[in-house]
């Protein structure tokens, strides 16, 4: 399924060698599989077919307009949660219609950029929010298309950081609240009240948690039908697994296979909002080996990534499989973490930011590597370069897109002149 695969013990994406791609645009580099991109969208498309859904691919966790653009011209909406997301998602082709807005604090600047461009649904996330899109809907003489985050109270048993269904996160109203809340704002003149967001974090491999949330929605929603509220849309949120260590997420038919049932004939438009399961596996980042080090009982590889590119396994302790990009015979035939070969060393891998904080994995049995040497670390095409960083005023990594042979730049690496291009020089 991702074609990021060992051929002869080069690492190749799809039909282009990665050793190749990194001595032509330099490293560090995010380098995506357009085949593996699709392939997971129209797994997921085709698996939640019956319900003829509305996927919305969540932008934040690959922000990148040609990337974007693929998936909108293989019938993908957008999910979005500011107003520079709303431009990127614009720019790249999203029908407006199947754009759609969360986040816990929108400004009404962003609301009115939103309103102007016709999108779909605005997700409100409190009462006071509510207020606000109500008074901005009256004073455009509209009325805006929205749903009510509701807080579903639901665990599901991944990090606390993107845990969002618990009653203790910022996101969402309680479900003792929502039905007073839609109440009130029913019949308001400045809203047009279609129906409920679920979204209870990332990455979530239990589908169970799934299951309890919708459920729990779909009570809801009967209970405000009978209350004369009528709702007619149900957006059940993203957050699908993908895989970091293995094969641990569930695939995209068996999400479906538990959840459709739940929603089949109850007259209700859903929508879904992937994001890592599709673009997770789709990209690698590419590193250089700087120097080696041992200090102590540890032994350190020090390379020209860190925590600028890939911030994941420092802020969430996240797991990203690496491996040198000329591995010879020992090519990994599984993503554990103790491979099956013998005079491999237990390894940090580390970057050049001055905290300690940055590493890319730690604790790894890898091949002894040199200084010159390349090392890929997977599963970085979500959260990596839309969460990169210029600290320590380093220029972010560009971005390459193989599709079969062909090869494109889609983002520049940065230069210095970057670093300070929006410093006015006579301030």
């Amino acid at each position: 399924m991702d074609r990021f695969e060992y051929q002869g013990g080069r690492l190749m994406a799809e039909g282009a060698a990665v050793s190749e791609l990194a001595e032509r645009f330099g490293t560090p580099l995010y380098v995506y599989s357009q085949e593996t991109l699709l392939t997971h969208y129209r797994r997921l498309r085709d698996a939640f077919a019956e319900l003829e859904p509305l996927i919305c691919y969540s932008l934040k966790c690959c922000a990148n307009t040609h990337l974007a653009r693929l998936l909108v011209r293989e019938g993908s909406g957008v999910d979005v949660v500011s107003g520079g997301e709303l431009f990127r998602a614009l720019r790249a082709g999203a029908d407006p219609a199947k754009i759609v807005y969360a986040g816990v604090g929108k400004t009404d600047g962003e609301i009115v950029e939103a309103l102007d461009a016709k999108i779909g649904l605005l997700n409100v996330e409190s009462i006071s929010e509510m207020e606000q899109l109500a008074a901005v809907g009256v004073a455009m003489g509209t009325r805006v298309p929205t749903a009510l985050r509701v807080n579903p109270d639901v665990d599901p048993k991944t990090h606390v950081y993107t845990t969002t269904g618990k009653k203790e996160t910022k996101f969402g109203v309680d479900l003792e609240a929502a039905g007073d809340v839609l109440r009130r704002f029913a019949a308001h003149p400045g809203l047009h009240i279609r129906g409920i967001h679920l979204h209870i974090g990332s990455p979530v491999n239990d589908v169970a948690a799934y299951e309890l949330s919708i459920s729990r929605g779909i009570e809801f929603i009967a209970a405000m039908r009978a209350a004369g509220v009528v709702l007619d849309t149900i957006d059940i949120g993203g957050g699908f697994g993908a895989h970091y260590a293995g094969s641990e997420a569930p695939p995209a038919a068996e999400y479906a296979r538990r959840i459709a049932p739940l929603l089949r004939g109850r007259g209700l438009k859903v929508i879904l909002e992937p994001g890592r399961s599709i673009a997770a596996n789709a990209g690698i980042v590419v590193a250089r080996v700087l120097h080696t080090k041992s200090s102590g009982s540890r032994h350190f590889l020090i390379v020209d990534a860190s925590m600028n590119e890939l911030i994941r396994p420092a802020l969430y302790g996240a797991y990203h499989f690496a491996w040198p990009v000329e591995a010879g015979a020992r090519v990994p035939a599984t993503r554990a973490a103790e491979q099956p070969f013998d005079g491999l060393v237990r390894t940090d891998i580390v970057g050049p930011v001055c905290e300690s904080s940055d590493f890319l994995a730690k604790d790894r049995l890898l091949p002894e590597m040199k200084r010159g040497d390349l090392l890929a670390v997977f599963s970085a095409g979500a959260y990596a370069m839309s969460m990169a960083s210029q600290y320590n005023s380093r220029p972010r990594a560009a971005e390459v897109l193989v599709n079969g042979r062909r090869v494109r730049l889609i983002r520049r690496r940065e230069t210095y002149d970057d670093l300070v291009l929006a410093e006015p020089p006579d301030a």
